[in-house]
């Protein structure tokens, strides 16, 4: 498959990313260097993680960094990859008090060049909104750390399209740099109301959907397999899922996913994973699905996607209600 090109931006790059977020705690450092070292080889090249990963975890805070970190020093090939990493992510035990302030920007951001090892960060990712805040308070800090060379490009994690637009408009009009991306979550699955424990976390819906296919925002998809959920219904039926799999995305219009999903990698002689990524990667604009690999079992999987083409017809179909 042909490079990507983030618009905006001279990032390319082929359309999957490799997410970390449990990587150095329930993976292993071994298996993590293994799963980068194979996504890599494969042509991979965007390692995207956060500040916040594992601090679910006694003593994991930085855990992901830290691991991302080691490989890129053990490698040696910082500049054969594009590093993303997320900041300005609230507290876990006080996820309504929000992080956005510049100091707390500027100390995130500067702790992940700490734990990645790096001098710059080629996406940063602001992880949450406070739209309590106007946007140029949260524009400026990032423009100022452009400036500095601690971070190349911008983009937004869990926003809100109005808020997005309102930040491009913000940029336009003071001549800074604006969001190059956003980063949501959005699968083929369709989500059960109230479904989702993290009321913070934002997923792609209509409005949000023209926001992309309108104006050409690239979009980072995270949860891009539904946790599973069409190859455990395809491996084993529905008594594989587990209860929180099974509470965000056994509904009918899902069940009749599957059957197309299945259909069409019959048909194409593809696996299900790549189906349903291909999904994601076939749409009328930039989209990079954020695998959240915890297996070498599970990159093999996903690899293959960068080689299903998916036309507009069969991208209906597979989302046909």
């Amino acid at each position: 498959m042909k490079l990507t090109e983030m618009p905006g931006t001279d990032l390319t790059f082929k359309p999957l990313a490799l997410g970390t977020a449990e990587f150095g705690s329930a993976v292993s450092e071994e298996e993590s260097f293994r799963i980068i070292d194979r996504f890599v080889a494969a042509g991979g090249t965007w390692i995207d993680t956060a500040r916040v990963y594992a601090d679910w975890l006694p003593g994991g805070h930085g855990k992901s960094e830290h691991m991302v970190g080691k490989w890129l020093k053990k490698s040696g090939i910082r500049n054969q990859v594009l590093i993303s990493t997320k900041g300005g992510h609230p507290r876990l035990e006080t996820m309504k008090v929000s992080r956005l302030s510049e100091a707390e920007i500027r100390s995130d951001a500067e702790e992940s060049l700490l734990c990645l090892g790096v001098d710059t960060i080629d996406m940063y990712w602001l992880h949450r909104d406070d739209e309590s805040i106007p946007v140029m308070e949260l524009l400026g800090p990032l423009n100022r750390l452009v400036k500095e060379g601690k971070i190349r490009y911008f983009g937004c994690s869990n926003w809100r399209p109005h808020r997005i637009r309102e930040a491009a408009e913000a940029a336009a009009a003071h001549g800074v740099q604006a969001f190059s991306a956003s980063q949501i979550q959005w699968s083929l699955a369709d989500i059960n109301d109230g479904s989702i424990e993290d009321t913070t976390t934002v997923e792609l819906e209509k409005e949000a959907y023209e926001l992309h296919q309108q104006t050409g925002l690239g979009l980072f998809a995270f949860t891009p397999q539904a946790k599973g959920f069409f190859q455990k219904l395809h491996a084993g039926g529905p008594d594989t899922l587990k209860d929180t799999v099974r509470r965000m995305f056994y509904n009918e219009t899902n069940l009749a996913r599957i059957r197309r999903v299945e259909e069409l990698a019959g048909q194409l002689k593809v696996s299900v994973s790549s189906i349903v990524l291909g999904y994601l990667i076939n749409q009328p604009f930039t989209v990079i699905p954020v695998v959240g690999a915890s297996s070498l079992a599970q990159i093999e999987d996903a690899l293959p996607t960068l080689e299903v083409r998916l036309t507009p017809s069969q991208v209906n179909y597979l989302e046909r209600g």
